[in-house]
């Protein structure tokens, strides 16, 4: 039967490939093994996703369309982009979990708040992204030093693969530390990790600029989505996007960690929050040092005008 049943929710062409070696049936199984784990990083935030449909490129949906059904919960936000109301999803309940599913919903991107913005972030968040064609050493090395500069700041965060070639190190927060002085200790804290050795990774947000080092990225701040904790992502075998314990980083790749193998790796268990830390509050050094730190994000847009205009005037 590639048609079923569950939690009230129709289940349509399970059968039916999904992506490189993975059927849509076991992206469901997968999110409903995994829903008692995945719902507790998913729930109460706006949820974005990548949806994979037949015959069609992979693409972000954030506003829900209009035969999401009604018991979906949904939270109204003005996009500043796009100049208009969005109506994300919010996924609390093991239901909404398996429709999205069913819509071929494949990865899943909370936004680093909850509904509730006057609490501000909940996470600072650093992603580590290798030069193209580079091994996950060199990912686990630039880990390293994020995590000796979360030490040197009297901080601690719990990292996970990307789903892809990176990590994540997340550092959950105390309520009510604005978001500006979380965007700016986030830029300090990937500052202070590359003066740990420079030859080792970049806070260089123009490409050409890296030499080859791990780029630390302190953009995911804000309003701003990450992949979720168990989140598969789009990539050969369906990876997911799984925690690992600090002192077992080197002793994995991404590609360990599939749709496949993932709930078997995990048992009952539950690493993620496991390893997450109490919330903490940013020193003070961190957030002051990091206003003086320009974003990453501005400051490529103008050098990269200015370089568009030395090369018409050398043409």
């Amino acid at each position: 039967m590639s048609d079923e049943e569950r939690d009230g929710v129709k289940l349509t062409n399970l059968d039916q490939p999904l992506f490189e070696g993975a059927t849509k049936r076991d992206l469901v199984d997968y999110l409903d093994a995994v829903a008692g784990r995945i719902l507790p990083v998913l729930e109460n935030r706006p949820l974005s996703v990548i949806r994979i449909l037949r015959g069609q490129d992979p693409f972000m949906q954030k506003n829900l369309p209009k035969y999401t059904p009604g018991w979906v919960k949904r939270h109204g936000m003005w996009a500043e982009r796009s100049k208009r109301q969005v109506s994300y999803a919010l996924c609390d309940d093991r239901r909404t979990l398996l429709w999205f599913a069913n819509q071929r919903a494949v990865e899943y991107h909370p936004t680093l708040m909850t509904v509730d913005a006057d609490a501000g972030p909940t996470h600072l968040v650093l992603d580590l992204d290798p030069p193209a064609g580079d091994d996950f050493a060199h990912v686990v090395k630039a880990a390293m030093l994020v995590r000796q500069a979360l030490a040197d700041s009297g901080l601690a965060g719990a990292v996970k693969t990307s789903g892809s070639k990176g990590v994540h190190i997340f550092v959950p927060l105390t309520p009510g530390q604005g978001f500006e002085d979380v965007a700016a200790a986030t830029r300090a804290l990937a500052a202070r990790a590359e003066q740990v050795d420079p030859a080792v990774a970049t806070t260089a947000y123009i490409v050409e600029d890296r030499e080859g080092k791990v780029f630390l990225d302190s953009t995911r701040a804000g309003g701003n989505t990450v992949a979720a904790a168990y989140s598969p992502r789009l990539r050969p075998g369906l990876t997911v996007s799984f925690p690992v314990a600090w002192d077992e980083l080197e002793n994995v790749v991404p590609a360990d960690f599939t749709v496949h193998t993932a709930p078997g790796l995990l048992g009952d268990e539950d690493p993620w929050a496991e390893a997450m830390p109490e919330p903490q509050t940013l020193p003070a050094d961190l957030v002051e040092q990091g206003h003086t730190i320009p974003i990453a994000r501005v400051v490529a847009m103008h050098e990269g005008k200015r370089r568009a205009r030395a090369r018409a005037q050398e043409d």
